[in-house]
């Protein structure tokens, strides 16, 4: 059996000494005495064991931390899809700009926007409310948007800034003095509530933004016929 050694401390002699024990049992045998114990120095193996002990209690108290510890941040990342339709309309392109310009006009010829209204305040921006059953699905958005900087009669550009994430462009180009083609661009971050139809849901966005377009060439065919001509 393996021999050990302790060091003991005398209160009444004020002096240390380290004397050998041989422990009856595989644990270690303290001599009963008035001493105090101060380190006891056995066999590797009853270090080691104690050591190990050791570890495993700070290891499972440091799991038992972080299962318990919040997530600070537990994002879920969601795809963008970006959808791009346009179309000729029989107006010039500073017609058709100019009826794009009025924003709060537009849910009059965009199937899924409900409203829009200017900040009075901040007239570069905008509050957008969708509403719409997209593929068996009724849903309703809203969003904060900010127009960007326009190029006049050539681009009108915006991106939200709290709500529903998009961003989008308005392009209108000549095709003669009295025509342009207008291309609309909307990127956006597919809600968590469609992602199921994720796949799908570009194809019909597109379609409904196409018809938008029709709507918008009606729209601003009939604003051009009530403007004088020269």
């Amino acid at each position: 059996m393996a021999a050990g050694a302790a060091l003991y401390y005398h209160p009444g002699a004020g002096k240390v000494s380290l004397e050998a024990v041989v422990p009856s049992s595989p644990s270690l045998a303290l001599r009963l005495s008035q001493s105090k114990v101060l380190c006891v120095s056995s066999s590797r193996w009853w270090m080691r064991r104690r050591w190990e002990g050791k570890a495993s209690s700070v290891s499972s108290r440091a799991r038992a931390r972080a299962s318990a510890r919040p997530a600070l941040f537990s994002p879920v990342a969601m795809d963008w899809q970006e959808c791009t339709t346009e179309l000729e309309v029989d107006v010039p392109c500073s017609v058709a700009y100019q009826c794009y310009s009025e924003r709060e006009s537009i849910p009059q010829w965009m199937p899924f926007i409900s409203s829009v209204k200017i900040l009075e305040d901040k007239p570069d921006l905008s509050r957008w409310t969708l509403k719409y059953e997209v593929l068996g699905r009724d849903v309703e958005f809203s969003w904060l948007a900010r127009n960007m900087t326009p190029i006049k009669n050539q681009k009108i550009h915006w991106r939200s800034l709290e709500g529903l994430a998009n961003r989008g462009a308005v392009r209108f180009f000549p095709k003669s003095s009295s025509s342009c083609r207008v291309q609309l661009t909307v990127a956006y971050e597919v809600p968590e509530i469609l992602a199921p139809v994720a796949s799908a849901l570009k194809p019909f966005l597109e379609s409904l933004l196409l018809k938008g377009l029709e709507r918008f060439a009606t729209f601003a065919k009939e604003r051009n016929s009530k403007i004088p001509q020269a």
